[in-house]
């Protein structure tokens, strides 16, 4: 499937998962996370939805293709049209490309690492990518797979957060995400829709200013 294919279909597959997981009245304001050392700061010209590809290049990243469909709400669940999505992740060995980044793992020439996609018809979005790797944050604790999202629009308070996958061992251990209450930590994990392609969805409340 070609990329704008791929963007086109993604926009109307994510309004039928937001249509089946946005309910009718409030909705919680998804929890704010850590922005984390690792946002990128050096400038690339690829920032689009398909973070397996670059442009330039004929690899395909390495590790699990997954797809992330996701959708965006203000707290009284209203899709919000238009929003900013700015993603960034570890590749499938858990290693960022950011000067700062210690870890000993590979980069991956062939790993976006980095998208900003915009919020479509009743607020979907949708990206390919592959599923983070864990990394060490400390001798005691490692981070489990997970992608960092900052979402922003005008009349709207700026969201940054991170996204976890279902069913992760290292998610009980994980001194950022235990650090929510139990509730808490539902908004920030994301569904599983199927496993063959791993497919996820995600939503992102935010709340007005």
């Amino acid at each position: 499937m070609k990329r704008r294919q791929f963007f086109r279909s993604g926009i109307a597959g994510g309004a039928m998962v937001g249509a089946s997981t946005a309910s009718a009245g409030e909705l919680a304001k998804t929890p704010s996370q850590t922005l984390g050392p690792f946002y990128p700061t050096v400038a690339q010209k690829d920032k689009d939805f398909d973070l397996t590809k670059v442009d330039g290049r004929d690899g395909t990243a390495k590790g699990e293709i997954i797809e992330i469909s996701g959708s965006v709400y203000d707290t009284d669940g209203n899709p919000i049209e238009d929003a900013t999505v700015d993603i960034w992740q570890a590749n499938a060995a858990g290693r960022y490309s950011h000067p700062h980044d210690s870890n000993t793992a590979p980069l991956d020439p062939d790993f976006q690492g980095w998208a900003i996609v915009p919020s479509g018809n009743e607020g979907q979005f949708k990206f390919r990518s592959i599923k983070p790797g864990a990394y060490p944050a400390s001798k005691n604790w490692s981070r489990p797979p997970h992608i960092h999202f900052k979402v922003t629009k005008k009349g709207y308070h700026e969201l940054t957060t991170q996204m976890y996958f279902p069913g992760e061992p290292l998610n009980e251990k994980d001194g950022i995400l235990q650090k929510l209450e139990p509730e808490e930590r539902e908004l920030v994990v994301s569904k599983q829709l199927s496993e063959s392609p791993p497919k996820f969805a995600f939503r992102l409340v935010l709340e007005k200013v």
